[in-house]
């Protein structure tokens, strides 16, 4: 049975990839002040174009494309920009949505604002030390939380436990 969620998902990942969908811009972030900071033109450089386009443009990446959907094992996830650690493998799951997903992030990883692009209202979820767009959180998640933080794993590092 196909969940009305991987319905919606599915669909709005489709328009992403074939260009229907612009995304917002990086205007309102501008404004925020982050501990990491580089030109655009330092991003382009340090940055793939798939990692500058998710973080520095707000963008995804095609669902079920990560390697990373599929991690797993035991380690932390960091972010891509400035290398911090976002989120333990103790706290992903697997949502069915092509991403991974966690259902709580690390203390003072993340922040997140509100986002009212594609016509809905959904929470953004950024890199609280760079600022990087790393996905969105939705309140579809397993206990404990009820949380699911669908990131982006082109713009998550993971660094298996030794």
């Amino acid at each position: 049975m196909v969940s009305r969620r991987n319905i919606i998902f599915r669909a709005g990942a489709a328009l992403l990839a074939g260009g229907l969908l612009t995304l917002r811009s990086r205007r309102a972030v501008a404004a925020e002040v982050f501990e990491v900071t580089h030109t655009d033109a330092e991003w382009k450089q340090r940055l793939s174009a798939t990692q500058y386009a998710i973080l520095r443009q707000e963008g995804t990446e095609r669902p079920f494309s990560s390697p990373l959907d599929h991690e797993k094992r035991a380690g932390t996830f960091f972010c891509a920009g400035c290398n911090l650690a976002l989120f333990s493998s103790r706290n992903k799951f697997d949502s069915g949505t092509g991403w991974p997903s966690f259902w709580q992030p690390l203390p003072n990883a993340v922040a997140t604002r509100d986002d009212t692009t594609l016509g809905m209202r959904r929470t953004e979820v950024h890199c609280r030390r760079c600022g990087g767009h790393l996905g969105h959180v939705f309140n579809d998640g397993p206990k404990p939380t009820g949380l699911r933080y669908c990131m982006n794993g082109a713009v998550l590092k993971f660094k298996p436990e030794v």
